[in-house]
C-alpha cells in the first residue's frame, strides 16, 4: 500500500481542512486513482461529504493498494492535520505521503522552507503536539538565504479495511421544494451569527438556558429569487432577506423522467406560487437549524466558491459548495452538506 503526492494548492488544502474540522474530529479520508474525498460525519450536527479533484490540490499522484481502484481508506484526525498543513504556509514544497513508524500508521507532510528558523530537537514536539522532525542542509557556496530548511510532521491515522467502510454511505433526501444560490458566505455567518448571540443574550437574561442544541434559527427560500433568516423568541422577532438571488435551472437530463419529470418537480410547483417581491407566504421551503452548527457549516465560505441550496421542506437543507481549480484543466472539487430540520 502506497500514497504519495505533492501539495501544490496548500493554501486551500489548509482552509478546506479548517473548514471541516469545525464540524468534527475524525474524517474519513477516500484515497483513489480519481479523487480524493474527505467525510465527516459527526454524532451531532451536520454531515459533509467532499469529492476533491486530485489535481486541485495535489500533484506527482502515487496511489498503489490490492483494492479495487487502487483505493486507500484512512481515519484522520482533522485539527492534527490542519495544524501540520498550517505549518507549511510559508513552505517553497510540500509533500504528503503515507508510511508507518514504530509500527503506527502515519501521513507525513515534509515541508521545504527557504528561511532560517530556530532549529527544533530530532522528535520533539513543536507547540501544535504535532510530532515534528527538521534537517537543515549545508550550504558550503552559498550565502545563509540561500539555506533550505525541511520540516517533516508526522500525522497518525488508522487504516480501514473496505469491508469496515462499506456501509457508510450518504444521507437520501427526497427531492429538494427550493434550490437556490446562496448569498456571500461569510456575510451570511455574520448575520447568523449575530442572531444566534441575541438569543442566547435573551435566554440569558430571562434566566433559562439555551438547552444542549443552542437556539435554532430559520432558514427559508423560494423559487423567485428569496432567502430568509428569521429568528423568533419569546422576546424578539428578527429577520433578514435577501432578494434577487439565482434560482438555477435543472437539467432534464438529470432528472427522473426527463422533461415529464421536471414539469411535476417539486421545485416547479412552488415557482408557480409567490413572486419575486418575497412579502407573500406561499412558495417558500423552510428548514430550522441550530444556531452553533449552522455558523460551523457557514466556515466553508473562506473557500469562496458558489454555493447551491437545495430545501426540503421541515426535512433538511443540503448545501452544494462548488470549488473552481485555480489553474489549467484542474477539475472541479464538491462539498456536500447535509443539515437535519428541527421540528417547529
Amino acid at each position: 500500500m502506497r500514497f504519495r503526492a505533492s501539495i501544490t494548492n496548500i493554501h486551500t488544502f489548509t482552509k478546506f481542512t479548517a473548514s471541516l474540522a469545525t464540524l468534527g474530529h475524525i474524517a474519513w479520508v477516500r484515497l483513489d486513482e480519481k479523487d480524493v474525498r474527505f467525510t465527516v460525519i459527526p454524532e451531532n450536527g451536520s454531515q459533509v461529504w467532499s469529492v476533491l479533484a486530485k489535481d486541485a490540490v495535489f500533484d506527482t499522484y502515487t496511489i498503489q493498494s490490492a483494492a479495487p481502484g487502487n483505493t486507500i481508506n484512512l481515519e484522520v484526525p482533522l485539527a492534527p492535520l490542519q495544524r501540520a498543513l498550517k505549518s507549511a504556509q510559508n513552505g517553497t514544497a510540500a509533500n504528503i505521503r503515507l508510511t508507518k513508524k514504530d509500527n503506527i500508521p502515519l501521513l507525513s507532510l515534509t515541508i521545504t522552507t527557504s528561511t532560517m528558523n530556530n532549529p527544533v530537537p530530532h522528535g520533539t514536539q513543536n507547540d501544535t503536539g504535532v510530532e515534528e522532525f527538521r534537517e537543515e542542509s549545508v550550504d558550503f557556496f552559498g550565502s545563509r538565504q540561500d539555506r533550505e530548511t525541511v520540516v517533516t510532521q508526522d500525522v497518525p491515522i488508522r487504516v480501514l479495511a473496505p469491508a469496515s467502510v462499506q456501509g457508510i454511505h450518504e444521507p437520501v433526501c427526497r427531492e429538494p421544494d427550493v434550490h437556490i444560490v446562496l448569498p456571500n458566505l461569510m456575510q451570511l455567518k455574520s448575520i447568523s451569527d449575530r442572531f444566534t448571540r441575541l438569543a442566547s443574550s435573551s435566554k440569558s437574561k430571562s434566566g433559562f438556558g439555551a438547552g444542549s442544541s443552542g437556539p435554532k434559527l430559520e432558514l427559508s427560500g423560494n423559487m423567485h429569487g428569496c432567502l430568509r433568516l428569521s429568528l423568533s423568541t419569546d422576546a424578539m422577532r428578527i429577520k433578514s432577506l435577501w432578494t434577487g438571488l439565482e434560482n438555477p435551472e435543472l437539467d432534464p437530463d438529470h432528472v427522473s423522467q426527463g422533461e415529464d419529470g421536471l414539469a411535476n418537480h417539486p421545485s416547479t410547483r412552488m415557482k408557480a406560487m409567490g413572486d419575486e417581491t418575497g412579502e407573500t407566504d406561499e412558495g417558500w421551503a423552510t428548514v430550522r437549524v441550530e444556531g452553533k452548527d449552522w455558523g460551523r457549516v457557514l466556515s466553508v465560505g473562506r473557500l469562496g466558491g458558489r454555493v447551491i441550496a437545495c430545501f426540503c421542506h421541515d426535512h433538511a437543507l443540503i448545501l452544494y459548495v462548488f470549488l473552481n481549480g485555480e489553474g489549467p484543466g484542474e477539475g472541479e472539487s464538491v462539498l456536500t452538506y447535509y443539515i437535519s430540520s428541527y421540528s417547529a
